[in-house]
């Protein structure tokens, strides 16, 4: 079963957030019209999901497409994450409003599935549930060439009524090993570390071992009683999973930069495909700048990456901290000063000072003007 969840409040959220004029809403409404890579149908993400889907155990599992923009009351307070939580800072994620916010986990199905009606029919009968999610995440990070502010997750859930069969771990990491060999092979070797999640225990990651390196892939666990319960649901058990779909295909292909996947350059386009170790058209110079400021102590970094983001685009491969200090004698009560050095390279094309030159001079400018930096 395909179920497609609308939500009335997201369509005026976006409305409002299109009569705004503040950097940051103009930001949010850019992400929001991104493309969707896991349903584009040229791009390796996509074509992740549809080898997991054939795996047999998520075979006959329902699969649903959930808002951007949820409450975070659903995100936060009904997944076992509190006022006060790390996860709601906004230093880490998008706001639309107060209580608004554009998503930061896949995991947040589970309430939409759930509360659905043909699914709640399924729980009147007694019947197993299975479903899985994929979709576009928000969550503001550092710019380097394994990060971006927008990804895409793939979650998957499985819940059985207590007193028909009984689901444990070991059926879960059997899951989970056949998900890893659809998508690298069967010789892949994977192994499983306690962790800690706020709606699974008890809690696993799994991990891959690529040239040698162990690498984490996905969390996992099984589903905590009482979050279900804040759906509603009771008297079933069961398992949870989920996954950066960008990760994977990065180790698949051994892409080098994240922001290929995202390449309309056809050079580019042609050689992402799962499992083809990716050769790089070119490796095309960089170009770095530094800038130097000082600013209030209530300074976000992430909120900084986000307006380099914004004026610099995929030619930014990454901001690098090299500098931060206070002197109170020299920049006053409550000041700290910070410098930054951006590395611009296109993955397509050898970049010239002259265009460098003109994203720099908007990062000062703005840096100044929506940070209230002094510029050194």
């Amino acid at each position: 079963m395909d179920i497609k969840i609308s939500l009335a409040e997201e369509q005026e959220i976006r409305k409002s957030l299109e009569q705004r004029d503040d950097p940051e809403a103009k930001r949010m409404l850019r992400f929001l019209n991104m493309p969707d890579l896991s349903r584009a149908p040229d791009s390796p993400l996509a074509a992740i999901i549809e080898r997991v889907k054939k795996v047999p155990v998520l075979k006959n599992f329902d699969d649903i497409k959930i808002p951007d923009i949820v409450s975070t009351h659903v995100l936060f307070d009904l997944f076992n994450m509190p006022p006060g939580h790390p996860a709601r800072s906004k230093s880490d994620s998008y706001y639309a409003d107060e209580e608004h916010i554009l998503i930061t986990h896949d995991t947040v199905m589970w309430y939409f599935y759930l509360n659905h009606p043909d699914v709640k029919k399924k729980i009147e009968n007694g019947e197993d549930l299975g479903v899985i999610c994929y979709a576009k995440v928000y969550r503001k990070d550092e710019i380097d060439r394994k990060h971006m502010n927008v990804f895409h997750q793939f979650g998957g859930l499985y819940l059985v009524r207590d007193e028909q069969k009984t689901l444990a771990i070991e059926d879960l990491k059997s899951a989970l090993t056949e998900i890893a060999q659809s998508i690298f092979g069967k010789g892949i070797k994977i192994r499983f570390n306690q962790d800690n999640f706020p709606y699974t225990d008890p809690s696993l990651e799994m991990e891959i071992e690529i040239n040698g390196q162990w690498i984490e892939m996905l969390g996992c666990g099984m589903a905590r009683k009482s979050v279900l319960a804040n759906f509603g649901l009771t008297g079933y058990h069961g398992w949870a999973f989920g996954f950066g779909l960008e990760r994977m295909a990065i180790v698949s292909m051994n892409l080098p930069d994240i922001r290929l996947l995202w390449s309309e350059d056809p050079r580019v386009k042609k050689q992402l495909k799962i499992g083809n170790s990716f050769v790089p058209v070119s490796k095309y110079p960089s170009i770095t700048r530094d800038i130097s400021f000082v600013v209030s102590k209530d300074f976000i970094p992430n909120n900084y990456f986000d307006l380099i983001r914004d004026i610099g685009r995929d030619l930014v491969e990454e901001v690098k901290l090299i500098d931060k200090y206070e002197d109170t004698e020299k920049f006053g009560q409550d000041k700290i000063s910070y410098t930054y050095r951006i590395v611009y390279r296109s993955n397509e094309k050898t970049l010239v000072s002259k265009e460098v030159d003109v994203l720099q001079n908007e990062i000062y400018k703005q840096t100044a003007e929506q940070f209230g930096a002094e510029l050194r």
